[in-house]
C-alpha cells in the first residue's frame, strides 16, 4: 500500500520554481557580484534547475554557478552506521565580495544549512548570503536558520519525510510527504 501523498504535483511544481526564479531576478536584477551555489547532493537538482532557468530568463551566461559537497562539515559524519560517500564540490570562483545564493531541496532542521555556511568559508567571506530552498519545513528546526525565498512551506510531524522527486531520477517533478521516514524508498 503506498502511502505517500502528493503536495505539489509537476504542474505547479514549475509554476514554484519559475516564482523562485523571477523573485532571484527581482532581488539582484543583472546578478552582478552574485554568484548561485547549489549543496550537494539533493540540492544541486534545485539548483540546476533555477540556473537554467535564470539564464533562460534573463540571458545572462556568467552567473557563477557552484556546486559544493558539505559531507565532512556535518556534525554528525562521525556518527553514521556506514561509511560516507562524498560528492565532488565544483567551484571555480571564490565567494570573497560576493552575494552568495545558496541553494537546497528541504530545510528541514537547518544543520545542512550550517554545514553548507561552514564549507563556503573555505571559499571566502561573502557580501551576504541568502539561502533558497523548495521546501521549508518551518516546525522542526534545531537551529535559527531561515529560508529567504521559498517555494513551499509543509507543516508535519517529526516522524514524516518531505521527498522531492525529479523527472530525471524519479517518475514526475513533484514534491511527496511521507508519514513516516521507512516508507520511503
Amino acid at each position: 500500500m503506498n502511502q505517500e501523498r502528493v503536495i505539489i504535483s509537476k504542474e505547479r511544481f514549475w509554476l514554484t520554481i519559475e516564482r523562485l526564479c523571477h523573485q532571484l531576478i527581482e532581488e539582484f536584477d543583472d546578478f552582478e557580484n552574485t554568484c548561485i551555489v547549489g549543496v550537494q547532493e539533493r540540492g544541486v537538482m534545485l539548483s540546476d534547475r533555477i540556473y537554467e532557468r535564470l539564464v533562460d530568463i534573463t540571458g545572462i551566461t556568467n552567473i557563477p554557478y557552484g556546486k559544493m559537497d558539505i559531507t565532512f562539515y556535518r556534525d554528525d559524519f562521525r556518527h553514521r552506521d556506514k561509511p560516507l560517500s562524498p560528492s565532488h564540490t565544483k567551484m571555480d570562483f571564490l565567494v570573497e565580495g560576493k552575494n552568495v545564493i545558496l541553494i537546497d531541496d528541504v530545510l528541514y532542521t537547518g544543520r545542512t544549512i550550517q554545514a553548507a555556511l561552514s564549507a563556503l568559508n573555505d571559499f571566502g567571506r561573502p557580501r551576504r548570503v541568502e539561502l533558497l530552498v523548495l521546501v521549508d519545513r518551518r516546525f522542526n528546526r534545531h537551529l535559527p536558520i531561515q529560508a529567504d525565498f521559498k517555494g513551499i512551506t509543509v507543516d508535519a510531524l517529526d516522524e514524516a519525510y518531505v521527498k522531492v522527486a525529479w523527472s530525471d531520477r524519479h517518475e514526475a517533478d513533484q514534491i511527496l510527504l511521507y508519514p513516516d521516514k521507512k516508507l520511503v524508498e
